[in-house]
């Protein structure tokens, strides 16, 4: 008699057993709440499918939900760059209207590409993580890296004669983020990983790239003319192109931080009683608030 056998003899009940088979099938869910939906199917007259599809529906969704925590912990997405955070006023028609079906994952099922380019500050990195975040919850492997990161990745590999390993490793995700290709300034040895690893994908797993270097400057990326158009052709080929235009959403950001300091100093110097020069409490007010614009311009140069 077996161990499992052997435990059912001694069960009390009909459900009691149903739980430890079902923890020997590695069905957790199902074993954890089989008699608290027993007791609910008895006294709602369920049939025993219904009873079985309840369970299976608990378990399904349960394990959907593990994997969605699994996925997202080893994505290294951003956390506050999700859909909900992206401000979609800002966004191209044409990009806001791409958004939806992105997030679907179709382009990802086909193993196409998915490029942005734009100027730095254009929302390009959190329009590609809130799509990667969405793909997650679709069932979908992500992972997020900085393509600086990706290429020691590969090189610490090929030095310890693991390439192939890391390869094989990276192929496991459904898509690749490769956030800000083009401040990579390739040596021969990063360009040959890199390119490595675009081929091995090609045609099979998606890539997604954010980049603020047109294609015609990606010579400056691979190097060699033939490598850099080998590397093109094969992220084009598949692709969807997202132009990321407009104003730089950090330059906006501090602008209005900005402004919103000029408001608080007035507001606060117009609760201190009147001023002492001659040119009254405007003047007073409207000196005080240009050396401020001045030091917050000052930071805003610095920070962009």
């Amino acid at each position: 008699m077996s161990a499992v056998t052997g435990t059912m003899a001694t069960a009390t009940s009909p459900v009691a057993s149903l739980a430890i088979m079902m923890r020997a099938l590695k069905l957790p869910t199902v074993a954890r709440h089989a008699e608290e939906v027993a007791q609910k199917a008895e006294r709602e007259g369920w049939t025993f499918g219904q009873y079985l599809h309840h369970l299976a529906e608990l378990e399904i969704h349960e394990r959907r939900r593990r994997r969605t925590e699994r996925y997202l912990k080893e994505s290294d997405l951003l956390p506050e760059k999700t859909l909900a955070t992206l401000t979609r006023s800002r966004l191209t028609p044409k990009v806001a209207k791409m958004l939806p079906s992105l997030c679907e994952g179709g382009f990802v099922e086909r193993g196409d590409n998915l490029l942005a380019f734009g100027l730095p500050g254009r929302g390009k990195t959190h329009v590609v993580c809130a799509i990667g975040h969405e793909l997650i919850q679709r069932g979908y492997r992500v992972l997020f890296t900085p393509t600086f990161a990706l290429v020691q990745r590969l090189l610490a590999a090929k030095r310890d004669l693991r390439l192939e390993k890391e390869l094989a490793a990276l192929d496991a995700y459904d898509a690749v983020i490769l956030d800000d290709i083009g401040y990579v300034q390739q040596s021969r040895d990063e360009m040959e990983v890199l390119f490595t690893f675009l081929a091995e994908r090609y045609e099979r797993k998606t890539v997604i790239i954010t980049s603020n270097v047109v294609f015609s400057e990606w010579d400056r990326i691979f190097k060699d003319p033939m490598t850099t158009a080998a590397a093109i052709d094969r992220l084009v080929h598949h692709s969807v192109i997202l132009e990321m235009t407009g104003t730089s959403v950090r330059a906006d950001t501090a602008e209005q931080a900005k402004r919103e300091a000029a408001t608080t100093v007035t507001k606060t110097m117009g609760t201190k009683g009147k001023p002492t020069d001659s040119e009254g409490a405007t003047t007073t007010v409207t000196k005080t608030t240009t050396a401020n614009d001045r030091q917050a311009n000052d930071e805003v140069d610095g920070e962009i």
